[in-house]
């Protein structure tokens, strides 16, 4: 994860640093992702706190800018908007991303109230914009938020991945940094059969072993973070001793 400081109009914006303080911020992370050897990076506004269903003009088009200035040119990179996905799949266009991560499926009470996401516009949309390469990671347990359905999460996976068309399946924790449990990607994977899963928050360089016995590929933030913090800089020494331990396995 390449986390964005808040974006302009949101109520933790730097505004003295300005959006040249979050490319600045933004270019560190990746730098050290990068020569860490990461498989690819994913940028988000994670810092837009509180967040929100529907994007801003003014957050787009920061995002938009921060990914085109220090998008890594030698791996693939994703983008995902807090909790658009229109949003998402606009910027990716717009970047060249390959691919995005968002919620797009089910019914949901949240921190943000109450929350129908729309795969099918978002596909057909991404149809319109000639942009089919732009694979979409659809969160199945998304994070701050719970389920309105009763189904299992086996039986949602193979739905969402049949019916919905997820190119990967993600499988989270209650909130960001938080791991789901092994016995959550088993039945995730047991549903999906063909689409491949990923397990989505609290991955870290001592569990990382355990996640990839079972899910297919793994998104880490907070473990590479200062001190483990979501919202700090990536540390260098944590992102190699994760990276470290991947190759190990690998």
């Amino acid at each position: 994860m390449a986390h964005l400081p808040a974006l302009p109009g949101t109520p933790l914006y730097d505004e003295n640093g300005g959006p040249g303080a979050i490319v600045e911020a933004v270019r560190r992370d990746v730098e050290i992702l990068t020569a860490a050897g990461f498989d690819a990076v994913l940028f988000c506004n994670e810092n837009d706190r509180p967040y929100q269903l529907t994007a801003t003009h003014e957050g787009v088009a920061t995002m938009a800018r921060v990914v085109t200035e220090v998008a890594p040119h030698d791996r693939p990179f994703g983008v995902d908007y807090l909790w658009d996905a229109q949003a998402a799949l606009s910027v990716a266009v717009a970047t060249g991303a390959s691919f995005i991560r968002e919620v797009a499926t089910g019914v949901y009470e949240s921190d943000m109230g109450l929350w129908a996401p729309d795969a099918a516009t978002l596909l057909r949309r991404r149809r319109n914009l000639h942009a089919d390469g732009v694979s979409v990671f659809m969160n199945i347990t998304p994070e701050f938020a719970s389920s309105l359905g009763t189904r299992d999460l086996a039986t949602t996976a193979r739905s969402v991945s049949v019916s919905s068309l997820a190119d990967v399946i993600l499988v989270s924790g209650p909130m960001a940094g938080a791991e789901p449990s092994l016995d959550a990607l088993r039945e995730a994977k047991r549903g999906a059969t063909s689409t491949p899963v990923f397990a989505n928050t609290g991955v870290k360089s001592t569990n990382v072993a355990d996640f990839l016995s079972v899910a297919d590929g793994v998104i880490v933030g907070s473990d590479l973070k200062v001190d483990g913090g979501t919202w700090n800089p990536v540390d260098r020494d944590r992102a190699e001793r994760f990276m470290e331990e991947v190759r190990r396995l690998r």
